[in-house]
This record gives structure tokens, sequence and C-alpha cells, in this order.
């Protein structure tokens, strides 16, 4: 399945499971594969700020890349982002040689100016190799780094190998408006939009013209499911499931502790052993994981 411009569907993002004292957990990285599957995602998105990419060695990243094209046949997507290019195309080139579809650059914090930004994505794209297809990573909440649509634009014209925007702006409706705008004017090239932030507005973003979700949300399944039915043009039947899983999306979406949360539920899920992170991490308390077992049972009975 190649990835382009026409990519659409949910792009899990995808965490890396540890053993409690630190080490990868190879078997639970194949049981998550498994679970990802199951529940009807389109590809897999690994080593991003949620797979805790910046705790593993350059080793243990590209064995973790390995592990997972050999264990699907979804097309996977590598997280490549890093402070220098040589370690950005060391990863970028080694992933795709292995059986990667793409990669997916996020900018630095440092950056400022528009021209900074662009000028940053052209020496990126130089360095990994313009025959490598890459995401471009919009999160500014995190990253501090502020792309408007008409920058996003420029990037994209000026990089051919730019296919796919992962959309994490909040808020972010207008600025899936504004690139669709620039689309019908004919002054941007088709470009794939899968939106993240937890898909915590997914209901609307799929109206405005996004094309899926690329984000971490532990039911998976309900992201595809919401994907599917807004492209059906079931509005109503859409925001009811979307609605159902509010109250625990909203938990899990907290900063600093959601990847715990998120974790924690996959385990229980039964997609990886360990709700653990690689120092430093964080953990939930007892009464955090009580607060969640309340949550994941309200909407059992709901869905």
């Amino acid at each position: 399945m190649a990835i382009g411009p026409d990519t659409r569907g949910v792009y899990t993002i995808a965490p890396t499971p540890f053993e409690a004292d630190g080490k990868i957990d190879w078997e639970s990285l194949d049981s998550m594969v498994d679970f990802y599957e199951r529940c009807g995602v389109d590809g897999m998105t690994i080593l991003g700020i949620m797979g805790e990419a910046p705790k593993l060695d350059a080793g243990e990243s590209l064995e973790i890349v390995k592990r997972i094209v050999a264990r699907t046949k979804l097309p996977v997507i590598v997280g490549v982002s890093a402070p220098g290019f040589a370690a950005m195309r060391s990863l970028a080139r080694a992933s795709m040689e292995v059986g990667a579809q793409g990669v997916m650059i996020a900018p630095p914090p440092a950056l400022r100016t528009d021209d900074q930004i662009v000028t940053y994505f052209r020496n990126a794209s130089e360095a990994v190799g313009e025959d490598v297809p890459f995401v471009l990573q919009d999160y500014p909440l995190t990253l501090s780094v502020v792309m408007t649509p008409a920058v996003i634009r420029r990037i994209v014209t000026d990089n051919p190998a730019c296919f796919m925007l992962k959309h994490e702006d909040w808020p972010g409706l207008e600025k899936i408006s504004a690139l669709r705008g620039f689309q019908k004017d004919g002054s941007l090239r088709p470009l794939s939009i899968l939106t993240g932030n937890s898909g915590l507005f997914l209901d609307f973003e799929m109206e405005r013209g996004a094309d899926g979700a690329m984000t971490g949300y532990a039911f998976p399944d309900m992201l595809v499911d919401v994907v599917k039915l807004s492209a059906a043009g079931e509005r109503d039947k859409a925001h009811d499931l979307f609605d159902a899983h509010l109250p625990y999306l909203r938990y899990e979406q907290q900063p600093g502790v959601g990847l715990a949360v998120r974790k924690y539920v996959m385990m229980r899920r039964g997609a990886i052993a360990s709700d653990a992170q690689r120092k430093p991490g964080s953990a939930l308390s007892a009464a955090a994981r009580q607060e969640v077992d309340y949550l994941l049972s309200r909407l059992e009975s709901r869905v």
C-alpha cells in the first residue's frame, strides 16, 4: 500500500513498549502491531514524540523499525526528527532500505521566522534525500514553532517529497479550511492531511477536509470508525460514537500525564504487557488509575 498525497484513513502513532527496567519489550512490540492491525488502522507511524524516540539510541531505533516492518504489511512511517541532519539522514535512509514507506520531520523549537522554517525543511529534505517521502509535522503546542497556512504552502511547494501534513495545531479547524482553499484556487498541489492531538477534534476536522487521523489514542478502532462514518456522510453516527469517547479522551489528552494514561489503557486492552516508560518518565498514581478505570467502565457501557 503506497503512500502519497491521496493517503487517507488512520495512521496510528505507536508507543515504544518498555519493561520495568527500561529495556525494550520486543514481545510487546509484536503484540502491539497485531493489536493495531485488529483495530483496522491503515498504517503506523513510529518513533515519534509518543514513541519516546529521544530516549532511544540509534541502534535501538533502527532495530524497532526493522522489527515492525517485518511484522506487518501496513505502511510504516518513521519519525526521524533529530538535532542534526547527519542523524536524521542516517535513520531515514536505513529505515527506507528495510521497508519503511516514508519519514516524519518536525521543526526544531529554535525556528522563529517564516524564512527560517521554510529553509529548514528544504535543508532537511535535501539531507534525507529528495527521493524520501516525508510528513511535515505541525505541532506548535509542543514544538513552539508556528506555521501559518501560507508557510505550509511554501514548504509543500518547495519540496516535492512532502506528501502529507500531520496537523496538530490548536485551534486548527480554520487552518484545514485555508489549506483546502489553496488547493481549490490552484495555489497548492494535492496534500494528504491527517490530524493529531489524540483526535480531540477529529469529528469536525473530517468535515473541514481532513483525510483522517495520525494520532496515538488508545482506541484507534474508534478513530477508524469515525473516519469511515464521516467519509460515508453518516454525520450523526460519527458524532455519536465520538461523543461517547470524549470523557476518557479528555483525560488522556492531559499534558504531562497523557502517555502514562495511554500506555496504561493499552496494557489493559492487551496490546502491551507493561505501561512502563523509559526514564525520565511519568507514572499514574493509584487515584489516577481508579479514575481511568471508572471512565473505561462508563465508556464500555455506552459503546
